[in-house]
């Protein structure tokens, strides 16, 4: 996988050449930091406001037909699975695939809602998102504070932990005991992570709010939960309740793997950015640490574009509907390498971070690594003791 700035190997630290005026090429073995070009990062911050500025401006007719095309495609198949439940189990299983996809879409819905970009009025984006919010099982204003916290801090090895992956570094997993360390790789295993996390995430972890949320975010929580239960209950009265309760998790179970996998590959691919302090950079974690997940037509439908993701780290005000648009505008994105859906699979191997080597690496890599410098210093110790007499000379004889 190549890295989404454009090149197999950049230094980590340079901006893309048409958003930056930093010149300073290292190679990756010296990591040396180098100092920060304030000056280069201003420029490179005006010069994408002014491209994206045109794109940041909603379309209150495309989001009242994203809304129509989705939440009233995803009422329909509800309907249609009420409908099949008296011909074939296959057949609502079928439509419950279906609609685990539209869910998807209906997320990307609230998503933009809860950055103010969906509609142009903000009690718009807020009776939307509370909408789309019970359709996703998701706390609106408590999950907006989180994901704001995930854009200010992506990239940056310093104040990782809210809305992310858990992500350790070769040196921290190393140093951690073996629980931790089985803890890490259970959390990172692809069944856990798309199948087991998605489910616990929504049906429990969701109905409860972060200790460090403030009031209104905590409310949003037990408010969010009772919407839930008043829609549970109605459905359960229309379909009872072990049909509802099937459905249901089918839909939840193929939303969040999908909406999982998705937000696993936007941020953790081979040439990833991380880095602390004054190195890390706004615009370099939006263009060099999230990806281009270019996907066929119909995916890209059902994932609001959300694939375009380095577009959307570099500026959370555009609408999805207008992420593709902006991508085009300007020959800047044209240096974004994009992922595709088959080399995206790549992805589910890279575990650590190596800060030395400014890459994701597999626990397979860290394993040869290890063996390699155990053998080195081996072979460094045997070398050491030949000098001072202890081994064999060229002269010396069986």
């Amino acid at each position: 996988m190549q890295c989404p700035c454009g090149g197999d190997r950049p230094d980590r630290r340079l901006h893309l050449q048409k958003v930056s005026s930093e010149s300073t090429s290292q190679p990756e073995a010296q990591p040396e930091a180098q100092p920060v070009d304030k000056a280069g990062r201003r420029e490179a911050v005006a010069r994408w406001k002014a491209i994206v500025a045109e794109y940041q401006k909603p379309n209150v007719w495309r989001a009242s037909w994203q809304i129509v095309n989705t939440i009233g495609g995803y009422a329909v198949l509800w309907y249609l699975m009420y409908l099949s439940l008296s011909v074939s189990w296959w057949l609502v299983v079928g439509l419950a695939i279906l609609a685990g996809g539209f869910v998807i879409r209906v997320f990307i819905i609230f998503h933009d809602c809860g950055h103010g970009s969906f509609f142009k009025s903000r009690l718009a984006n807020d009776i939307w998102g509370f909408i789309t919010g019970v359709l996703t099982f998701t706390p609106y204003y408590h999950w907006r504070w989180e994901h704001s916290v995930h854009h200010a801090t992506t990239g940056h090895l310093e104040r990782r932990g809210v809305g992310d992956v858990w992500t350790l570094t070769v040196e921290e997993y190393l140093a951690s005991s073996r629980w931790k360390k089985f803890s890490y790789r259970l959390a990172r295993n692809p069944f856990v992570l798309f199948l087991i996390a998605p489910l616990l995430i929504f049906l429990i972890f969701q109905r409860f709010p972060s200790a460090k949320a403030k009031r209104r975010e905590k409310a949003s929580v037990w408010i969010m939960n009772g919407a839930i239960l008043i829609l549970a209950l109605g459905l359960v009265n229309i379909y009872g309740f072990f049909p509802w309760l099937i459905i249901q998790l089918i839909v939840m179970g193929v939303a969040g793997a999908a909406g999982f996998w998705l937000f696993y590959v936007q941020h953790q691919f081979e040439d990833a950015y991380w880095e602390r302090g004054e190195d890390w950079d706004y615009t370099a974690a939006a263009m060099q640490g999230s990806s281009f997940y270019k996907l066929p037509r119909v995916l890209q439908w059902f994932s609001g574009n959300i694939g375009f993701h380095h577009i959307h780290h570099l500026s959370s005000r555009i609408p999805n509907y207008n992420l593709e648009r902006c991508h085009r505008s300007d020959p800047m994105f044209a240096e974004v390498k994009p992922t595709t859906l088959f080399g995206s699979l790549k992805s589910l191997t890279f575990r650590l971070w190596d800060e030395r080597a400014r890459r994701l690496i597999s626990f397979g890599k860290l394993k040869r690594q290890t063996k390699s410098r155990e053998r080195d210093g081996g072979e460094s110790g045997r070398g050491e003791g030949d000098g001072k007499g202890n081994g064999k000379g060229d002269g010396q004889k069986e």
